[in-house]
């Protein structure tokens, strides 16, 4: 689980920004509460802004160190810079990340310094007491680093020639070191339709490789099918096909195909590959499989414009699966943008983000931040009144 990130120098965020998961007492306990020895963790954050105001970019920083602490010892070669952007009016400064999580039930932390040419340091703890204490830090020192560990056998010679571009605990998975897998299962459950140029758009590609995924995992293909019926797109079934296409070289390749099945009123039925179903219910497919696979292991889902693939009246129904424990049994987390501010009547001001541009740079805040903002305000009247900023401006 997460409970807190902080970044800085990242994309249109300047300035030091937190993503907050965590919670105080004061707050009204609720079904998105998560609750660990005393603390309090939300299970579910929305953030809500005009158009070009840092949505995106402000959940950004989670697919990147999933990316960038799972793949990127594997993806790129030496010369490649690392993959991401500083601010276009600080492009000269570092870049800061910092990730509080809990793993096995003990709070990490997990720091990167980095620019476009390499990593500056990169940083893995766990809190032993009151204090942090460090598991590895590496740091770049000239054409090399200097690297210390304890609790994380990654060879020193390695390490400190390890190459510029890339995550430690990426490469001491890749040399199979099993003090790596659990932190790689850990970011790897970060499951998001966020990638470095931002939302990834609907391809037809992505429904064959979502259901090639949940070919492997039967539970969640059933759950998939319930959804989709629950969701009234028209659908009475939904099936996986095994078939066959010709690549250009002449090779036979096999792959799986989803089917909705149809019936009408009058008892006949019929099928359909889903490339011939709308775009809607495709799209609906590649969210719902992401979705679902967090809520059945575990994780959390970063969902950029969620409201792009699901209905809006729909949406608070997805959120009820976040909030009931028979459909989300190891407390998965959820944080997704939007542009449907009705989503504030379902959410309580700490399980909202508002974001805004200004001067070119974004910034973002918790509603509970706000001073004289009651727990019991009508915070869609008063979004949608302009009092609480994030409007567009028309």
């Amino acid at each position: 689980m997460i409970s807190k990130l902080r970044f800085k120098n990242f994309y249109s965020f300047a300035d030091e920004t937190l993503i907050d998961f965590t919670l105080g007492k004061k707050p009204t306990p609720s079904g998105f509460d998560i609750e660990l020895d005393g603390a309090r963790l939300n299970k579910a954050i929305a953030v809500v802004g005009a158009n070009g105001s840092g949505k995106t970019q402000f959940i950004k920083p989670l697919a990147f160190l999933s990316w960038f602490v799972c793949d990127s010892f594997l993806t790129t070669t030496p010369d490649d810079p690392v993959i991401y952007y500083p601010h276009l009016l600080k492009a000269d400064d570092d870049t800061e990340l910092e990730l509080d999580f809990i793993l096995d039930g003990t709070e990490h932390r997990y720091q990167l310094v980095i620019n476009r040419r390499e990593v500056v340091s990169e940083s893995l703890f766990a809190r032993t007491s009151s204090q942090f204490s460090y598991l590895f830090k590496r740091e770049k020192k000239g054409e090399t680093f200097s690297f210390r560990q304890k609790g994380f056998p990654f060879p020193k010679s390695p390490a400190e020639s390890l190459r510029t571009n890339t995550s430690l605990i990426a490469a001491a998975h890749s040399y199979d070191i099993k003090e790596a897998r659990p932190f790689i299962e850990f970011f790897r459950a970060i499951r998001t339709n966020v990638a470095s140029s931002g939302r990834r758009h609907f391809e037809h590609s992505a429904v064959i490789q979502a259901a090639e995924r949940l070919n492997k995992e039967p539970e969640i293909m059933r759950r998939m099918e319930e959804v989709l019926q629950e969701f009234d797109l028209g659908l009475t079934g939904v099936s996986l096909e095994k078939l066959e296409s010709t690549t250009e070289e002449g090779k036979k390749e096999s792959f799986h195909m989803p089917f909705g099945a149809h019936q009408a009123s009058s008892g006949e039925s019929f099928t359909l590959p889903f490339f011939e179903e709308s775009s809607g219910t495709q799209s609906a497919f590649v969210l719902l499989e992401r979705v679902l696979k967090v809520l059945h292991h575990g994780g959390i889902a970063v969902i950029d414009e969620l409201d792009n693939d699901l209905h809006p009246l729909l949406i608070p129904v997805m959120l009820d699966w976040f909030r009931f424990e028979h459909t989300n049994p190891h407390r998965a987390q959820i944080i997704f943008t939007c542009h449907t501010p009705e989503v504030l009547n379902r959410l309580q001001k700490h399980q909202v983000y508002l974001c805004e541009k200004c001067d070119q740079c974004s910034e973002a805040w918790r509603l509970d931040e706000m001073t004289g903002l009651r727990a019991d305000d009508n915070l869609y009247a008063k979004y949608m009144a302009g009092a609480l900023g994030a409007v567009p401006e028309v």
